[in-house]
């Protein structure tokens, strides 16, 4: 059985991703979860290591065979399974794309709206770079549904471009993003699934506070709410 090795479901959005895909897909696996050290990535790379070359979450194991990174665990599961990208070949290339760009671009979103699953943010100022990276969001997300008929952003099924970009929908609900009604009620749509429910429910449960992430928080805004289990 696939062994996906994962950090803190509070922080991780790198995580998050094959995590949702193979529970959407109902791909069996068995999770290894370990807590991010403080003291931020450098402080994880031992330990790390053990299971991942770049000593980085996410990580698969099947067998002997480690794959690594998000996007290197969607294309081996997807020469596995079916589902895992769209059967149509112009959806199939669109999703691609979009992943893609989830995968390497929309640094903005990132910098000023990290993950924290468990709490809402007033941010404290919308740069011009972020309110960019919304609009573009805004953009693909509703091209998608348009084009391919949603529900989900490459037609009916859920697929990997859905998982790329499940993290955003938990950063549009921390942080009280804002968005047109197609892409706020396509976030509210993967909020909704059972997998991401059981995800935020395993996240709010966590203890674990590691202070690297802490600050990005305390930096991003105003705490309006915290939801999390205290120790």
């Amino acid at each position: 059985m696939y062994e996906l090795y994962i950090a803190n479901k509070n922080y991780s959005s790198w995580s998050l991703r094959p995590w949702v895909l193979m529970r959407e897909l109902g791909l069996a696996f068995n999770e290894r979860l370990m807590p991010f050290s403080a003291g931020g990535i450098g402080a994880n790379w031992d330990a790390f290591r053990s299971f991942s070359p770049t000593g980085k979450v996410p990580a698969l194991k099947d067998g002997e065979t480690a794959v690594w990174d998000s996007l290197g665990i969607t294309e081996y599961l997807a020469e596995r399974h079916a589902g895992v990208w769209p059967a149509d070949v112009q959806a199939r290339s669109w999703a691609r794309c979009a992943a893609a760009e989830m995968h390497s671009g929309f640094g903005a979103l990132r910098e000023y709206c990290t993950m924290n699953c468990g709490v809402r943010i007033k941010l404290a100022q919308v740069p011009a770079a972020l309110a960019r990276d919304v609009a573009r969001l805004d953009e693909l997300w509703s091209e998608g549904l348009q084009r391919f008929g949603g529900p989900f952003l490459a037609g009916a099924g859920f697929s990997a471009v859905d998982a790329f970009f499940a993290p955003v929908a938990f950063r549009v609900q921390t942080y009280g993003l804002q968005l047109s009604p197609a892409a706020q009620a396509y976030a509210a749509r993967l909020l909704h699934l059972p997998s991401m429910q059981q995800w935020q429910a395993d996240a709010l449960a966590e203890t674990w506070r590691e202070p690297g992430h802490e600050a990005e928080l305390a930096a991003a805004g105003s705490l309006l709410e915290d939801l999390r289990s205290r120790a």
